[in-house]
């Protein structure tokens, strides 16, 4: 067996969440909890992006097993679907970001993936876009989203090229974790 001396960031393992995503920017910096991380525009990081999602939602008290926890993963699944197939730019991540925010007799649940492609932008809310084929099994994410969340959106990248698809949706308020 062989040491592996490149420690717990190095090949083959996986990342930390970077400290400085950690600061909330104003409009969020309600009482809640936030949760980042960037990840690999490949399946993988979607689906390890989905997976962290459900895991942090739970410690949050959003439980496993609950319509609220099943339909922001499903939220989280479309949206780092969409910037890993439409966002991708080769060698960019795509970056999540989770906050749940406590109000006055109020849960919301915000998702926010960023990806780095800024010509390829999905249809704002309401508007009239193409008719969804009858058979093809791609073009319903956003369609999910709209119907999963309370609210949602998208704006360019305040910093940079690229895009955030956010979506908000409202939970019972019940305990909340670290």
């Amino acid at each position: 067996m062989t040491h592996n001396t490149a420690g717990l960031t190095g090949p083959g393992r996986l990342a930390t969440p970077i400290a400085h995503l950690d600061k909330a920017p104003p409009e969020l910096a309600s009482a809640g909890r936030t949760f980042q991380m960037r990840f690999t525009s490949t399946r993988r990081g979607a689906r390890l992006a989905r997976r962290l999602t459900a895991d942090r939602l739970d410690a949050w008290g959003v439980p496993y097993g609950t319509d609220d926890h099943d339909a922001v993963v499903l939220i989280v699944a479309e949206l780092t679907a969409n910037a890993v197939l439409h966002g991708n730019v080769p060698g960019r991540d795509f970056h999540l970001r989770l906050h749940l925010r406590i109000g006055p007799g109020s849960v919301t649940v915000r998702v926010e993936v960023t990806d780095t492609r800024g010509e390829r932008v999905p249809p704002r809310p309401g508007d009239p876009g193409p008719a969804v084929p009858a058979v093809d099994e791609t073009g319903r994410g956003l369609l999910l989203v709209a119907a999963l969340a309370a609210h949602w959106g998208w704006h360019p990248r305040p910093d940079g090229p690229g895009k955030t698809v956010w979506a908000e949706r409202e939970v019972p308020a019940g305990p909340v974790g670290p």
